[in-house]
């Protein structure tokens, strides 16, 4: 009876630990508290924003909130849809205090540096957000010092900027590159390596991977992130100009399905936007100019695909655009079509080739162009 009582105890005892290690905790107070009261926890999976918990700042001004997570991973957490900060979900309870919204009158965006009260695991998160935050700091003041300049002209101006840029970025890549050869023994260390390129740092991702799986074993972390990794990779090698383009099939304006195979022998420029973009509706005129050129050539055909979430806003784009060539909607906010062609920003202008390739991608401006006479070009001399 005394051994039964000894291992009831001992799996009351476990099932508490586990359930304690399944949730997470994340509390604070919220300095200023906009209309939008609440405070997210988000989690990216690939092209899908998830939200894992959610809860509405008080009139004391705290939150919080009990997050149930399946596996370890970064999430972003959210403040009034005006601050956030990343943070490693696993077993670390946090203490989050936000300053919350904007209250200056003229508003930029260069929102405070968020500090998480936490363990070492979320201490690392600290490191690199900080780095992430001096990085966009001083992209803010090249650009103020560069713009002020007398002595320069425009193009001048572009060039040292660009060039000011890249320095800056690679400062920071570098010092993430230290945390991670100084911090790889901790699981949160995997939120770090996505910044890296793997290209140039392979070797130090393997090697931190390797080690953090070595250093805590029965945590899957290290394998799941390796596996996404090679996924990933793959999915960016079929991208490669030579490849055979990801086809698809989405709704034109009148529902009907149009397929990219159906354009197969002719230069296919496809240009991936939404109503709410800045620079896509501004590349537009482009487009025009382009498809005015080309619009009788039965070798070239225009497709633009709309990553709207609602096609009334898509609808209402287009009348004010009134693009003459062929429009698809892309649906569940063209997430398919980001992870076939895997981008994220937008415009993006793919040329696909007569053979149904990718020709070039990345495309603005005369860019364009050029791709097109080129794949013509190319094709002529087959």
């Amino acid at each position: 009876m005394k051994r039964k009582l000894v291992l009831l105890g001992l799996l009351v005892l476990t099932s508490g630990s586990l359930f304690a290690q399944n949730t997470v905790k994340i509390s604070g107070k919220v300095q200023f508290v906009g209309a939008d009261k609440k405070v997210s926890v988000i989690q990216n999976n690939g092209f899908e924003r998830i939200t894992l918990g959610e809860t509405e700042i008080g009139p004391d001004h705290t939150y919080s909130l009990t997050v149930q997570k399946e596996k370890p991973n970064a999430v972003t957490i959210t403040c009034c849809q005006s601050q956030s900060v990343r943070a490693w979900l696993e077993d670390e309870d946090m203490v989050i205090n936000f300053r919350g919204i904007d209250t200056a009158k003229i508003r930029i965006k260069n929102p405070p540096y968020v500090y998480i009260q936490a363990g070492p695991k979320n201490e690392l998160l600290n490191l690199a957000n900080y780095a992430n935050y001096r990085n966009y700091q001083n992209m803010i003041a090249i650009s103020q010092a560069v713009y002020r300049s007398q002595s320069l002209d425009d193009k001048q101006k572009a060039d040292i900027s660009k060039d000011l840029y890249n320095m800056n970025n690679e400062d920071a890549r570098s010092y993430i590159r230290y945390l991670v050869e100084h911090y790889g023994h901790l699981t949160s260390c995997v939120a770090l390596l996505s910044a890296l390129d793997y290209a140039k740092d392979s070797l130090l991702i393997e090697t931190t991977l390797t080690s953090m799986q070595a250093k805590n074993p029965g945590s899957t972390v290290a394998q799941d992130y390796r596996k996404g990794l090679m996924e990933k990779l793959e999915k960016q090698r079929r991208m490669r100009e030579g490849q055979t383009a990801p086809t698809f099939t989405f709704n034109n304006d009148k529902g009907e399905p149009v397929s990219l195979d159906s354009f197969k022998g002719k230069v296919v420029i496809i240009d991936f936007w939404a109503s709410w973009c800045g620079p896509c509706r501004k590349e537009i005129p482009n487009l025009k100019k382009y498809y005015e050129e080309f619009k009788n050539n039965p070798d070239v055909a225009f497709l633009s695909v709309s990553i709207d979430a609602k096609e009334d806003d898509w609808r209402k784009a287009m009348a004010e655009e009134q693009m003459e060539w062929i429009q698809l909607l892309a649906p569940n906010s063209g997430r398919e079509a980001m992870d076939k062609y895997q981008f994220r920003g937008i415009p993006f202008i793919v040329a696909i080739d007569k053979e149904g390739r990718i020709f070039r991608k990345h495309l603005r401006g005369e860019a364009v162009r050029a791709a097109i006479v080129d794949a013509l070009q190319q094709s002529e001399k087959k």
